[in-house]
């Protein structure tokens, strides 16, 4: 445990940045696993609808750093054509 008081923010910080991170994450691998889902039970409406919520987590996880730009636009592109392919 630091000494300094400004390193015992950063510590602080870091946490709440750690607990923050995670649970984003989390929601984006939850949006993702349910378009999936949706694919799976051959669903087009709700397929369409998860797929829109999934594609905001992602650019969301882009925009806060979690995800790197090129990964989001990998997943975003891998999400489409499942989605066309099921038309």
């Amino acid at each position: 445990m630091p000494n300094i008081k400004s390193s015992k923010k950063d510590v602080i910080r870091s946490k709440i940045a750690y607990e923050k991170n995670k649970a984003e994450k989390t929601a984006l691998k939850t949006a993702v696993k349910k378009f999936e889902a949706a694919l799976a039970d051959g669903d087009k409406v709700v397929a369409e609808a998860a797929y829109k919520q999934a594609v905001q987590k992602v650019d969301r996880a882009v925009s806060s750093g979690i995800l790197h730009k090129n990964t989001a636009a990998r997943k975003k592109s891998s999400m489409t054509l499942q989605l066309n392919k099921l038309a």
